[in-house]
């Protein structure tokens, strides 16, 4: 009997890590479907949509970032696994400290995974703020384990909201997440943030570095226009203290 019910359960967890190895798999294929262009059009949505809503995106930190980094639609596989992996688009305050204006977007992505009952599919946007220089110079030079190499906190939320706890304000990133209409600070440790390597050579038409690109190797591309103009119009200028 009790051969019979481990030969069972040893089925049984097989069976759920074949699952859970399918959903880890089917997600990519979903987020490689869409353009770089493309992208780049839902991001600059995201950030409209967001800088101009009363519980959105709070100026007065934007106005002290770095960097902005945009996932929008973020898919999470459900059933049994609750796998995410994310696409999007990363762009930094040009010059070697980070003062200037908006510059050429870098294609990112994003993965990590926790288990757990989650039944159906769900899109998320997710915008991360970088805080400060070796925050953004972690990310951009390849795939960085956020919480670990690099420090996050969840977000402040409202268009007038400030920074306020000490972990907050220390953070090198603040993440926030937007599902169902709902804008909420949202700690994304754990999570692999880098370059999108394949995404950038399309963006760009040749092999390209995320360091390359941030150095203005490379001029912006047309689909990238309408983002900069807006991050350009919002937060003009990085008002950290030495910027």
């Amino acid at each position: 009997m009790v051969k019979s019910e481990n030969w069972f359960w040893q089925r049984k967890s097989g069976r759920l890590i074949s699952l859970a190895a399918a959903a880890l798999c089917l997600v990519p294929v979903v987020a490689n479907a869409e353009e770089p262009s493309e992208r780049l059009t839902k991001a600059d949505q995201v950030f409209k949509e967001l800088q101009n809503a009363d519980s959105g995106l709070p100026i007065n930190v934007l106005n002290k970032a770095s960097c902005v980094v945009i996932l929008p639609s973020v898919k999470k596989a459900g059933f049994l696994v609750g796998a995410q992996y994310g696409k999007g688009v990363m762009t930094c305050r040009s010059g070697e400290n980070f003062n200037g204006k908006w510059g050429a977007p870098i294609m990112m992505q994003s993965s990590g995974g926790s288990f757990g009952l989650q039944a159906g599919g769900q899109a998320t946007d997710f915008v991360i703020l970088v805080m400060n220089d070796a925050g953004a110079r972690s990310v951009m030079k390849g795939r960085a384990k956020l919480g670990a190499e690099t420090s996050i906190a969840a977000g402040p939320v409202g268009r007038n909201a400030e920074a306020s706890t000490t972990g907050t304000m220390q953070a090198q990133m603040l993440s926030y997440s937007r599902a169902q209409g709902v804008f909420a600070g949202v700690s994304l440790s754990g999570t692999s943030l880098g370059p999108d390597d394949g995404d950038n050579e399309k963006l760009y038409g040749h092999k390209v570095s995320g360091e390359e690109i941030f150095e203005g190797k490379v001029q912006p591309p047309p689909s990238a226009t309408a983002l900069l103009a807006d991050l350009e119009k919002t937060s003009p200028k990085n008002l950290a203290s030495g910027k």
